[in-house]
């Protein structure tokens, strides 16, 4: 009897570590972005994925592990009812840049009124208000919220047309300047915040497979 219960259970559990074993071999196997997107269609799960994982933004334990890793290593994370394994399949340094604004709406003021409220808010700057208040007072979008911080972006991040002149690199930090897009009917009060910053970044591949 104690026989017949064992064998079932040797079964299983030799499934079990063949199934982990094969797992990990086809990770360590992958090298390619083909092999990569054939590998992800073959499990037809959301829960496998690539991500990527920025070094300023992400700073959990889960990506300071994987940061510590080489390009093709792999981390493991156990669950009650689940492994998770993650592969970093790429490993870059991406140039970024910060700055905050002020966007006024050119479809509730005229021209002259925008002009003489930003006159009005560059005053107040050079008078010492600290940007992120009048971000915060003035700003006519839902970024008014973060004080007009923009956060850390990469090129091509942006509308054309902004991102051009806040990147044109013949503004000073923490010196305010104005951008017009009539087209659009855009205005701003822009202040470079930090110099650029080159910030690593991973593309992780991440499996998770039942226990």
């Amino acid at each position: 009897m104690k026989q017949q219960l064992l064998t079932p259970f040797l079964l299983l559990s030799s499934l079990f570590l063949t199934a982990q074993t094969s797992t990990e071999s086809d990770l360590a196997a992958l090298e390619t972005p083909e092999q990569i997107e054939h590998f992800l269609a073959s499990k037809n799960s959301n829960a496998n994925k690539l991500i990527t994982f920025n070094e300023e933004k992400h700073k959990t334990i889960l990506a300071n592990a994987l940061f510590k890793l080489g390009k093709g290593g792999t981390h493991v994370n156990e669950g009650e009812f689940e492994k998770t394994y993650y592969k970093v399949v790429e490993k870059t340094s991406k140039t970024y840049y910060r700055a905050s604004y002020i966007y006024l709406d050119g479809t509730k003021y005229d021209t002259h009124s925008i002009n003489a409220l930003r006159d009005k808010i560059i005053t107040k700057y050079h008078n010492g208000a600290p940007f992120d208040v009048l971000a915060k007072r003035y700003s006519m979008d839902q970024n008014a919220q973060k004080g007009g911080d923009l956060g850390w972006f990469a090129q091509g991040d942006l509308h054309t047309d902004f991102e051009t002149e806040i990147l044109s690199a013949k503004h000073p930090i923490n010196e305010v300047f104005t951008i017009d897009i009539p087209k659009n009917n855009w205005y701003y009060v822009a202040v470079i915040t930090h110099e650029p910053k080159a910030i690593s970044e991973i593309e992780v591949l991440k499996i998770v497979e039942p226990k």
